[in-house]
């Protein structure tokens, strides 16, 4: 019977440790990284400070755990692409699936724009930069010509300019959100042919 109670636990307990990183990730978007205390996650989730101690010490440990769960994805994205033949259709999927990434993990992006010497000091960009770098590997030929590894570097900053720049657009955000799918599509089915 102790296995069942501690399974409910231990869910309770995921939920406390990933409500502690949506209110945290606003405070530190709305007010900045820098200016926001545990103290005032803490009343932002109406717990004690004691109790939000239990599951971070520190806001580094919450940003970064933040950073781990939401680029996860990307991660288990590259272990898929590294097992899957180096077809077009692998491609696409690919950028389908980073494009899908980034929009779940948007709030962390927009946090990572805005704060970028936080990022660097807590050195999250490096690992992101791995992450890109693995991603590169996947959808680009090695043996490519060189215009056709700048289309697929291109459909990856074409998903990360949707995320940002593309809001300046007037029009619906599905809407944009499907342009900047397809026109990075087109980038890697493009350099895939090759030219």
């Amino acid at each position: 019977m102790g296995g069942i109670m501690d399974g409910t636990k231990q869910q309770r307990r995921g939920n406390t440790r990933q409500r502690i990183q949506d209110v945290a990730l606003e405070l530190f978007a709305e007010q900045g990284y820098e200016k926001t205390s545990l103290r005032e996650i803490a009343e932002g989730l109406d717990v004690t400070k004691a109790a939000l101690y239990y599951h971070f010490k520190t806001k580094e440990e919450i940003l970064v755990s933040i950073f781990e769960d939401l680029t996860r994805p990307i991660g288990e994205l590259i272990e898929w692409g590294k097992g899957q033949p180096h077809t077009l259709e692998t491609k696409q999927e690919i950028v389908r699936r980073y494009h899908q990434a980034l929009i779940d993990a948007s709030p962390l992006f927009r946090f990572m724009q805005e704060n970028q010497a936080t990022v660097r000091e807590l050195r999250i960009g490096d690992t992101f930069k791995d992450r890109m770098r693995g991603l590169r590997e996947i959808i680009m030929d090695p043996d490519a010509a060189l215009v056709d590894q700048v289309r697929c570097l291109s459909a990856l900053f074409t998903l990360h300019a949707g995320m940002f720049v593309m809001q300046d657009l007037e029009g619906d955000p599905e809407d944009k959100r499907k342009a900047v799918l397809e026109v990075a599509i087109d980038q890697v089915t493009q350099a895939h042919r090759g030219s």
